[in-house]
């Protein structure tokens, strides 16, 4: 398994799948559907993301005649990430994702939510990337990663992929992939990773900052 093994080394086709899957899924409108966003929302978006008006005005309306009452709900994102994975059980790698798309922690994936997250995951920087998926790895969200933490990433990335993935020898186990990791990236043996070890360490790694780049077309 090469990369980090974070969402965003997930392979791009599939990725861009999941993404196109959710617009059947999700836009909560407020009132009265509507089939563009207003002047105040698409200035807002303008702001908050890398997406131009028409861009966002496309996305605004796929949403809403696929799904006019729009929230994305955990259990809907997990079925679109088993589809796939149909070799695997995706439901808890979805469930961090999920986790980290839903800003607000109300339990549902709005649209700003999701097209912000988007944003980063597609046409962030190098370095937006990286901090969006440290804060996936760090599930308390205190600012460093454990080896435990990211054993809870590595078994529910693993659990997912299933054998649909040939590992190489000394990546059978995600045990083995979190030692390779701390080995790289943990400069000061603490048996923990900071944000600046952690992007330090993923930029050394070609295989990761490949992974990163695949996103910058994908709309």
């Amino acid at each position: 398994m090469s990369g980090c093994g974070c969402i965003v080394c997930v392979r791009s086709n599939n990725i861009r799948r999941i993404v196109c899957s959710t617009v059947d899924h999700w836009y909560h409108a407020m009132g009265q559907t509507r089939s563009r966003l207003t002047p105040e929302e698409i200035s807002e978006l303008r702001s908050t993301t890398y997406f131009s008006e028409r861009e966002l005005q496309q996305w605004y309306k796929g949403f809403v005649r696929d799904c006019p009452s729009g929230n994305l709900s955990q259990k809907e994102f997990r079925n679109i990430y088993q589809q796939f994975f149909p070799s695997g059980d995706a439901s808890k790698f979805a469930d961090l994702v999920f986790n980290e798309f839903d800003s607000n922690k109300d339990g549902a994936i709005e649209f700003k939510e999701f097209i912000a997250a988007l944003s980063v995951i597609s046409r962030g920087s190098l370095e937006e990337k990286l901090t969006w998926s440290f804060r996936l790895y760090d599930l308390d969200k205190d600012g460093k990663i454990t080896r435990q933490e990211l054993l809870s990433i590595m078994e529910a990335i693993y659990t997912m992929v299933g054998h649909a993935v040939r590992l190489p020898y000394d990546e059978k186990t995600p045990e083995q992939r979190v030692d390779q990791i701390f080995y790289m990236m943990d400069k000061n043996h603490d048996d923990l990773l900071t944000l600046e070890e952690f992007k330090d360490g993923s930029k050394q790694d070609p295989s990761v900052v490949q992974a990163l780049s695949l996103y910058d077309g994908l709309m």
